[in-house]
């Protein structure tokens, strides 16, 4: 079947210390620009059948570097937009760290439910559910790019590897970062994870740093690590 390109949105002046989620009008910052425009220069040399996108700002401005000298539409699917955190959205990491519900997210991910908004497991579950309909529809030579949230990734990247949603947060994907998942009719493959340096496809990938530290835990929500 098809590969798909999962990249992550770039930096903004949330990303890190505050939970964005679903807030409105949360742009890419300057270093993000930067990022998506590095993004697009880095796909340069990779075909890409279509350009999807998170209806977020931040993912749909990440895109649109991506498609600017392609001639490609960014076409949205809402199945790809950020966990609904529901009253966690736009609070602190450092407070959030403090309420019981965190340790859930952190080692009982598959039992967590945002109040007020989404379980983890209908995040995977729609996420995963959009990339088996674009893999349909494309066809299994298509090539196509995401752009999306960190946690959407881990949790696709979760269920490609056969792992219980309760691993997903050993899984990371730093902000404009490309994972590469190739799906076949028995299994799917993963080909690059995190890949934030020169991209090559199929293989290719380089270490990058953490954010800061600032909520007691190796892992968090909103995708992980991530400075301004």
């Amino acid at each position: 079947m098809a590969t798909v390109l999962l990249a992550r949105h770039g930096l903004t002046a949330l990303t890190g210390p505050v939970l964005a989620g679903w807030t409105p009008d949360v742009h890419l910052s300057d270093a993000g620009g930067a990022q998506a425009k590095a993004l697009a220069e880095r796909l340069a040399a990779v075909r890409l059948d279509a350009l999807v996108s998170s209806p977020l700002d931040r993912c749909q401005e990440t895109a649109r570097a991506v498609a600017e000298d392609r001639g490609l539409e960014v076409r949205t699917d809402d199945r790809f937009g950020e966990c609904g955190y529901g009253q966690w959205t736009g609070r602190p990491l450092a407070e959030l760290a403090k309420e019981p519900l965190w340790q859930v997210v952190q080692y009982h991910p598959s039992a967590a439910v945002f109040p007020g908004g989404e379980a983890m497991a209908d995040v995977q579950r729609r996420a995963v559910a959009a990339v088996r309909d674009w893999n349909e529809r494309l066809g299994e030579k298509g090539v196509y790019l995401v752009c999306t949230h960190g946690d959407v990734i881990k949790a696709i990247v979760a269920d490609a590897l056969g792992l219980h949603l309760d691993q997903f947060q050993r899984i990371t994907a730093d902000p404009a970062s490309v994972t590469i998942i190739r799906y076949t009719p028995l299994r799917p493959f993963l080909l690059t994870l995190n890949d934030v340096g020169e991209l090559r496809l199929p293989e290719g990938s380089e270490e990058k740093d953490g954010g800061e530290n600032i909520t007691g835990s190796d892992a968090a929500v909103g995708g992980g690590s991530g400075t301004t």
